[in-house]
């Protein structure tokens, strides 16, 4: 039996899904519902069931460019953060905009950041901003392209209007179901991901055939929330993309939902990925995409190759004012319940991680030329509070966020200890020679602090990560790296 406080604190997971699939149903079967080649309901139907199945089948979590932005370790911050962001995205879809929840939970996440203290790593927001801007260019690219291709073949082949609409009415059926299935899968982390590292619910084994892991059960009631979302609210938001920033022909429809859904698979398929750097070329990174971007930009693709004059570019800029008001508005709102939520309600929105300044953290930040001086008398000093440590670096020396950041993430203390058994049992024979093996059973018992002090004793046992040069072998090398660090830290042993 669940506690009745769980269920509490996941209702804004809940919330935040309902809001997200109110405010995306127009991503994947708005333009097949406008254009009245689908009823509604029927849409609506489709659409729930496969985003349940992407939630559950291919609901991964969150990626581990959200992570790096900002840890939410305590179930009570996550609470905070879904809060404020389905809050923003319901305001949002109360005004008809379409927005991208995936911006509005970068904007929760960052709140949490400055709330709690903790430094936002630049770069990871860089190449999520940066997918923000690309998103809706390769739609349109991709729409344009696709309308003019059609346009040249299929309606010069003079296939019957009747026989041509049946066609296409299939073909939005089918797209509209596969983009269903793409936001659950890459929507249901902005939706549960802040709660997936929370033991809330156990592993459940039906007839001993299929085991339903907690994780898969969080994300397929976040997957009916999100279905419950677009059956209830999802015809607003439709009617203002459909009929105000351009009229959409049944055509068009599937054009600009078969382009949206190329960009979600291009920006979020592994397979993609490791071809690219198979061939030795910058691979296209996997971050968190804005479907409601990619669906707007493809809307203007099509319209630029049918009828530019067509489009509402008024109705263009009063979406793209809910894309900045968004993330600002879910960052403010989280700021302000996570400060009733500690400290009216008197909740952990952050459990405590030990940081200390070591003399290998120093040498470290010296190779990195973030000056050290000022920060040696803290050396051997732990610090158990995100803002404490900040300000007391700040009260030293004027360090950038970038600088910053790198001091926290040396300064954490991640614990890792050689295990001799566990190194039997999962890394000898598939990630370790027998020579690497045998030099670390050597070292049974010996414990490390740092993250950097565990590397460095790697290097000296002869298991070294080298780039290559080769971006598919160095990513291999970099995944075999995390794997051994995740095998022998102490804290994801005990878990």
């Amino acid at each position: 039996m669940v506690d009745i406080t769980i269920w509490f604190f996941i209702s804004s997971g809940l919330f935040l899904g309902w809001s997200l699939g109110a405010n995306h149903a127009v991503n994947v079967f708005g333009t097949a519902v406008v254009s009245k080649m689908v009823k509604f309901r029927t849409a609506a139907i489709i659409a729930g069931i496969f985003v349940v199945l992407g939630s559950v089948i291919s609901g991964s979590g969150t990626t581990r460019t959200i992570a790096e932005l900002g840890p939410i370790n305590a179930i009570a911050g996550s609470f905070s953060v879904a809060l404020a962001v389905g809050i923003s995205v319901t305001a949002m879809t109360r005004y008809k905009l379409p927005v991208s929840t995936s911006q509005a939970v970068i904007g929760g996440i960052i709140g949490w950041n400055i709330f709690t203290g903790s430094p936002t790593d630049l770069g990871s927001l860089s190449r999520i901003i940066s997918s923000w801007i690309a998103s809706p260019i390769i739609a349109g690219i991709f729409g344009y392209c696709i309308f003019i291709v059609l346009k040249r073949t299929v309606l010069k082949w003079k296939i019957h209007l009747l026989e041509l609409d049946q066609y296409i009415r299939v073909g939005l059926i089918i797209v509209g179901a596969l983009a269903s299935y793409s936001l659950g899968a890459n929507n249901i982390a902005n939706v549960m991901g802040m709660f997936v590292f929370a033991p809330l619910f156990s592993d459940h084994s039906l007839w001993g055939i299929v085991t339903i892991t907690g994780v898969q059960q969080l994300f397929f009631l976040g997957g009916v929330a999100i279905a419950i979302g677009i059956f209830t609210y999802g015809r607003s938001v439709m009617e203002t993309v459909g009929n105000d920033l351009y009229k959409i022909s049944p055509l068009t429809g599937f054009v600009v939902v078969f382009a949206e859904f190329l960009v979600l698979t291009l920006f979020t398929s592994e397979t993609i990925e490791s071809f690219l750097l198979s061939i030795n070329v910058p691979s296209i990174p996997l971050v968190p995409l804005s479907t409601t971007q990619a669906f707007i930009g493809a809307i203007l693709g099509v319209g630029l190759a049918k009828d530019p004059h067509s489009i509402n570019f008024k109705v263009l800029g009063k979406i793209a004012l809910g894309w900045v008001i968004a993330p600002i508005s879910a960052g403010l709102i989280t700021f302000v319940s996570l400060f009733f939520i500690q400290n009216v309600f008197e909740q952990k929105v952050i459990y405590p991680v030990p940081y200390e300044i070591s003399r290998s953290v120093l040498t470290e930040l010296e190779k990195e030329g973030i000056p050290v001086d000022s920060i040696k008398e803290m050396t051997g000093k732990r610090f158990y509070n995100k803002k404490v440590l900040r300000n007391e670096l700040l009260k030293r020396n004027n360090y950038t966020n970038a600088q910053i950041y790198s001091i926290f993430q040396y300064a954490i203390i991640d614990s890792f200890r050689i295990d001799s058994t566990i190194i039997v049992a999962r890394l000898e024979k598939s990630f370790l020679t027998d020579e690497q093996a045998a030099a670390l059973k050597l070292y049974h018992g010996k414990t490390f602090r740092h993250k950097i002090d565990f590397e460095k004793f790697l290097a000296k046992a002869r298991i070294e990560f080298v780039p290559t040069g080769n971006k598919l072998i160095d990513k291999q090398i970099e995944e075999t790296k995390l794997f051994i660090e995740n095998t022998l830290r102490i804290s994801a042993k005990n878990k």
